[in-house]
């Protein structure tokens, strides 16, 4: 009797054991829902760019004669963390000109309709609304109301801010330096930069054009991943051949920099948007309508 008793209470004990791993098993191995965060991105005109003399975006004569029209976005991405803005467009002092700019070499024609201000009212923002402000490089044509966010933190590259800042930049680029030597509430990166810490909206270093030029990734609900290229790529062909302009800060880098840029979409499934492509801009819906 005592033997079919002790018999009774292992079996029991046993049993018992195995339930309580089977549930802890299973507590562990049910991963917890990651809830992405609705994003928006809104898209801006920050101006029209007619390239009189496009072979410069290519280091052979394959554009020889050739001109074309750029335009020229810059986008407010809203997460519910923050606002970020990124690009500037073109200068602001194009606004209310009676006919566009050329500048003195003649190779770009330049105009802009609408002031940053005016254009951010269409999605109820203002000034003090942007947390972040991002360049995908220091040029004139993505700097151009840069200073009006001087409160923003301004997230760029450490050797794209040592080079625009220099003391040699400030005497050969003076026009670009201007464009942003108000933004002093800067946030200087090493490298790829997840804004808000959770994957959604990823700043990644890709430099080539300018020594620390970047792109953005964004990661939608509804549209899915997207890339915004910055100056990585000018056309459709540059893309497809590799072509980089002719007044590149480094081809190998800008070389190099093309093939992570290619990977990195693959491998997340991202889709494209070349910010110069007037194509590519007519496909973007225009604020106050947005992406998400």
């Amino acid at each position: 009797m005592k033997k079919y008793i002790t018999l009774l209470f292992l079996i029991v004990l046993v049993f018992a054991c195995k339930e309580n791993k089977n549930e802890n098993s299973d507590t562990a191995t049910v991963p917890k829902e990651v809830k992405k965060p609705n994003i928006k991105l809104y898209t801006f005109d920050g101006g029209k760019v007619m390239v009189n003399n496009l072979e410069l975006f290519s280091q052979d004569t394959t554009y020889h004669g050739k001109t074309k029209e750029f335009a020229d976005a810059f986008y407010v991405i809203s997460h519910p963390n923050g606002n970020l803005m990124w690009d500037a467009g073109l200068p602001e002092t194009l606004v209310g000109l009676p006919e566009p700019f050329t500048d003195p070499s003649g190779a770009f024609t330049v105009s802009r309709k609408d002031s940053v201000v005016n254009q951010l009212k269409s999605i109820g923002m203002g000034i003090d609304d942007i947390k972040y402000i991002a360049l995908s490089h220091s040029h004139f044509d993505h700097t151009g109301h840069a200073n009006t966010f001087k409160n923003a933190t301004w997230l760029v590259q450490e050797i794209e801010y040592d080079s625009i800042t220099s003391a040699t930049s400030q005497k050969t680029n003076t026009d670009n330096y201007n464009a942003i030597k108000e933004l002093t509430n800067t946030k200087k990166l090493n490298g790829d930069f997840d804004v808000f810490g959770d994957g959604s909206v990823v700043i990644k270093s890709m430099p080539g054009h300018t020594p620390g030029h970047q792109v953005l990734y964004l990661d939608l609900i509804e549209h899915g991943p997207l890339l915004l290229s910055g100056d990585l790529y000018h056309l459709y062909e540059n893309r497809e051949h590799k072509r980089v302009p002719i007044f590149n800060f480094d081809v190998d880098q800008t070389l190099k920099s093309m093939d992570k840029f290619e990977a990195f979409a693959k491998e997340n499934k991202a889709k494209v948007y070349l910010q110069h492509q007037k194509e590519d801009f007519n496909k973007m819906p225009k604020a106050p309508n947005y992406l998400n």
